[in-house]
């Protein structure tokens, strides 16, 4: 599908409204723990079979040797995860930064969805899988996600 025919598909596509807007004064970034939440679709098992509509999530350690990159999407380019895996899992820098005092800590777990999604109400992540992904970063102590969308 081209660029052209999703913008027309999406563009009259409304947003969520949220009656509230929640807000949590951070804590200083030198005292923080981050986790890493990405669209790309990435195992530990290198198994790259995600099925269209797979609204779930996978868990990834921070010491994972091995990543596969499971985005079924044919419009993602590929080159930048293959030349270097910090381009959509920045786990090398986030190390530096903990290492350097820039941040407090680096979380034991990230996160890894499927970004491309037919569903695009997205009802399974808004009342299942998301709030089950922010319990497993809470019980991690996460204070900050960086979020790599692919």
């Amino acid at each position: 599908m081209s660029d052209k025919q999703v913008r027309s598909k999406l563009e009259k596509l409304d947003g969520f409204v949220f009656d509230e807007v929640p807000w949590t004064t951070p804590k200083p970034l030198s005292e923080s723990r981050v986790a890493i939440v990405t669209t790309a679709g990435l195992t530990e098992d290198g198994n790259a079979d995600w099925n269209p509509g797979d609204q779930g999530f996978n868990r990834i350690a921070h010491d994972a040797d091995e990543l596969t990159l499971a985005h079924y999407s044919p419009n993602f380019d590929r080159t930048g995860w293959i030349m270097d895996k910090n381009v959509v899992f920045p786990i090398d820098r986030l190390n530096e930064m903990a290492d350097e005092g820039i941040i407090g800590s680096v979380a034991e777990t990230h996160l890894s969805f499927m970004g491309a999604q037919p569903d695009h109400t997205l009802e399974t992540i808004r009342l299942d899988s998301g709030p089950a992904a922010a319990t497993l970063l809470n019980e991690d102590n996460v204070d900050i996600v960086l979020l790599t969308p692919v």
